[in-house]
């Protein structure tokens, strides 16, 4: 009865979701990373387990980070401000199909599958949808948003005070309880990506989208390869 039920809801939010929103297939206007900047590194969660569901996501099929042109012609420059100031870009995650936000989805509507719980240790896995943390509407999925930190030249770590889809007032870019480095290093990253005319959010150091996006209102569910 319960996955009859979990079922229910994830198709309409499905329904829902599609007749509010575009739902576009064509990735002509999409690039990846590494076509513009050589010298970024990759840790594509969402690719592995090592994400707050403990599974591989749907739609990523590769580990590689695509973006729309015009948000990698801004992520260039931002990597070109990075790279004066000693540091280079580790990305997380960028363009995301909309099936991977309903694999969220369901992965939050089905009570038996407690996924990893060090991403969320404070909360219960029901409150993820109603925060700021897991939407059923991405601005990953339009394709000009990023999650990314910095790291030196060399791969070594930069302290950011708190961990990738840590869903935690810790991850807020204003947290409090932060040492001066720590505060220093997130104060670098926002600045510079920023200036490259990407805007944060509240809940997520990490989560930029470029303030003038090609696609606002356009969600894309090409596959990741």
């Amino acid at each position: 009865m319960k996955k009859i039920f979990v079922l229910i809801v994830t198709l309409l939010c499905m329904i829902s979701y599609t007749y509010a929103s575009q739902i576009s297939y064509d990735k002509s206007d999409f690039a990846p990373v590494y076509t513009v900047i050589d010298d970024a590194a990759y840790d594509i969660r969402y690719y592995s387990s090592n994400n707050f569901t403990g599974n591989k996501i749907k739609g990523y099929h590769a580990p590689v980070a695509y973006m729309t042109k015009e948000a990698l012609a801004a992520l260039k420059n931002a990597a070109e401000d990075l790279r004066n100031q000693g540091y280079r870009l580790l990305i997380w995650d960028t363009y995301r199909p909309q099936k991977a936000v309903y694999n969220f989805v369901e992965w939050i509507n089905n009570p038996a599958d407690i996924g990893d719980k060090s991403f969320y240790p404070e909360l219960k896995k029901s409150d993820l949808l109603k925060g700021q943390y897991i939407m059923e509407k991405s601005g990953h999925t339009r394709g000009s948003t990023i999650d990314l930190t910095i790291i030196k030249k060399d791969g070594s770590f930069v302290d950011m005070g708190g961990t990738f889809d840590l869903f935690s007032e810790i991850s807020h870019p204003d947290y409090k309880r932060l040492t001066k480095q720590q505060k220093k290093n997130r104060k670098i990253l926002h600045d510079t990506m920023i200036k490259a005319g990407f805007k944060g959010i509240d809940s997520e150091w990490w989560h930029f989208t470029l303030e003038n996006e090609p696609y606002p209102d356009t969600y894309f569910d090409f596959d990741i390869e």
